[in-house]
């Protein structure tokens, strides 16, 4: 049952107790602490070639200033074969850097989308009945895609720009101090201003990325198979384009304001830090006219030179502070994910089980779906035992907690009090591996990757033999239509499995299971959506599965259940009636009349309804298939 007072979840907002952008930094630092040695070797390429840069222009220096006045042409040529030398190496040190830190930026992001992904694989059943799978797919898709210049370039472009700038700025205060003190005197201003406009970008990213997700999500509900039958069965396609259409303009402003904050604002550095030069020369000439000392033509091309290579790493430096605070908000999102809390963990010594007879207890078991909000629990002091190899089946109206009870064995909720046991011992206390291994679950709502036939099956026994798929196929009683199939088990199943038809996709789901071969077997209703000829032969797979298993079958149709050792009904989440098929007839009680309107039912279809109570209960071997 899926509680349907359930809203989409969001992220908590943040507080003062969420941590602010030091600590921030500090966790996005701590994910390249494996690659610490792959990055020393791209912090000694990157001071490697901002000393060989900055070398260029003292040879510069010397050319003006000794070798071409002086007449040494020797010592030109040397100095030449230095400068072009420069430049070779600072192209080697330059590849080999982009190297590294791209093969590490791309680590760092395998390690993120792997750690989001294993942590959505922990999170219970109910994180995904209120998450939208657009919103997931988005998380995983674009925010960790959009941090992909931050982690494989920014980090070294922060280091290389910032040796850069360092290197540069030490070399023109060897040249001439004053003019390096007129080259610096706007560089506070240029910082506050990056530091706005990161902030800005920051903000719009956040609003941007949460965009992204929701169309996302439009995208995955709408063109799946469902999405589109149901769209255009209810004449919706112009809605929903239009719609997307509405969703997609406002990504279209997002995406203008995001590229467009701060531009003005880093055009004008930009200009400024281009007309330095001019200042330079201009500084000169005035120190030069009032007597200062003179500064040889040499210096000062060397030093406008300097100048002008501290350009390009300065402005890199202010745009990478940008780029990393704008990052923030996509890191933000992705921590988002890694911080939610893990309400279904294994253990710390987890009971592991070798042998499982599957004998399955319910002790006093309570639950609730929303603890702190719900008027009544789902579950109320639920008692139950079934032997190893036995049978229960669980009826009762909509809303009574049927499947609830069936979700506690394989612990895709846990009991909010009391216990489930398994061969005697808390399920809570299994590892996870034994727990999976000893329950299989049939459903209603089959699913099948799209992929082939075998592929499908074998994703219960990877390392099944094709005869051992074949043969649970024919257990299933879904052999035949299998090999008939041009590709036979190399067909592939479509999307959501759309090539099969209900009874078909029950019958493959069935098939894996058999081939899992787990002691305990839970039905939960997987026949109530068929017709009744689809639904014999449905039963009749789910018959060989059962065989030898402790079943626990969660019935709609009571035609499914006849036979089961006990029978549970189960009202308000609590057992109204317990007993077999004939001792429940014999009260009169709730089951009885749940027998009665499934026989009414079965007679309306057949256009003659029975006159008396007794004759209902005669019809009910007539809708009970006796191989049940």
């Amino acid at each position: 049952m899926r509680p349907h007072d359930q809203s989409d979840w969001t992220p908590p907002p943040r507080d003062s107790s969420q941590p602010k952008e030091p600590a921030q930094l500090r966790r996005i630092l701590r994910l390249f602490r494996p690659y610490r040695a792959r990055l020393a070797l791209v912090g000694l390429l990157v001071g490697a070639a901002s000393l060989v840069t900055v070398a260029s222009p003292f040879l510069l220096k010397e050319i003006l200033d000794t070798a071409i006045p002086q007449g040494r042409t020797g010592l030109l040529s040397l100095l030449v074969l230095g400068m072009i030398a420069t430049a070779v190496l600072t192209s080697v040190f330059g590849v080999l850097q982009t190297l590294i830190s791209t093969t590490v930026g791309q680590r760092v992001m395998h390690d993120l989308r792997t750690g989001v992904y294993e942590q959505l694989q922990r999170m219970p059943l109910a994180f995904f009945t209120r998450t939208r799978t657009g919103e997931v797919q988005s998380r995983i898709a674009n925010d960790i895609g959009g941090m992909q210049a931050t982690v494989t370039s920014t980090a070294t472009s922060l280091v290389s720009n910032l040796t850069a700038v360092v290197a540069t700025v030490a070399a023109m205060l060897a040249l001439d101090w004053r003019l390096t003190l007129v080259s610096l005197l706007l560089l506070p201003v240029f910082v506050w201003i990056s530091r706005r406009v990161g902030d800005e970008r920051k903000r719009i990213t956040t609003q941007r990325q949460k965009q992204m997700a929701a169309m996302a999500a439009t995208v995955t509900e709408s063109l799946s198979v469902s999405g589109i039958l149901l769209g255009r069965t209810m004449g919706r396609a112009d809605s929903l384009t239009k719609s997307f259409a509405e969703e997609s303009e406002r990504l279209v402003d997002l995406e203008v304001r995001s590229s467009m904050a701060g531009r003005w604002r880093m055009s004008t550095i930009g200009i400024v830090m281009a007309a330095m030069p001019a200042l330079i020369y201009w500084a000169a000439g005035i120190a030069l006219s009032s007597g200062g000392a003179a500064i040889s033509l040499g210096t000062l091309v060397a030093f406008v030179s300097l100048q002008q290579g501290l350009f390009r790493p300065a402005v890199s430096l202010l745009s990478t502070g940008v780029q990393i605070q704008t990052s923030l908000a996509l890191f933000q999102r992705i921590f988002e994910y890694l911080d939610l809390p893990v309400d279904i963990t294994e253990p710390a010594e987890p009971v592991r089980l070798t042998e499982v007879r599957g004998e399955v207890a319910f002790e006093k078991v309570t639950f609730h779906y929303d603890p702190e909000g719900a008027d009544r629990p789902t579950l109320d002091a639920v008692d139950l035992t079934v032997p190893a190899g036995g049978s229960l089946a669980v009826v009762g109206p909509t809303g009574s907690g049927k499947s609830t009870l069936s979700y506690l064995v394989p612990r895709l909720y846990d009991v909010t009090g009391g216990r489930v046991t398994l061969d005697g011992v808390d399920v809570r206390d299994l590892d996870f591996d034994s727990l999976a291994r000893a329950v299989g679950v049939v459903s209603q709502e089959t699913y099948l990757f799209h992929a082939s036939v075998a592929d499908n099956l074998r994703f219960a026994k990877p390392d099944a033999t094709d005869e051992e798929i074949e043969a649970a196929a024919r257990a299933a009683q879904i052999h035949d239509h299998i090999a008939s199939l041009p590709e036979g088990y190399d067909t592939l199943v479509g999307e959501r499995g759309y090539r099969f038809s209900g009874g078909e996709k029950q019958r493959l789901a069935i098939a894996r299971t058999i081939l899992r071969d787990p002691p305990v077997l839970i039905l939960d209703e997987a026949t109530s959506a068929l017709d009744t000829r689809t639904e014999h032969a449905v039963q009749q797979a789910i018959d060989a599965l059962s065989a030898g298993r402790t079943t626990i079958t969660i019935a709609h149709r009571l035609s499914t259940v006849r036979d089961a050792d006990q029978i549970v009904v189960l009202e308000a989440g609590r057992i109204a009636e317990r007993g077999t098929h004939d001792e429940l007839l014999a009260r009169d009680g709730k089951y009885a009349a749940l027998v009665r309107r499934d026989a009414r039912s079965a007679a309306d279809v057949r256009g003659a309804a029975p006159a008396t109570a007794e004759a209902e209960q005669a019809n009910v071997g007539a809708v009970v298939p006796q191989n049940v």
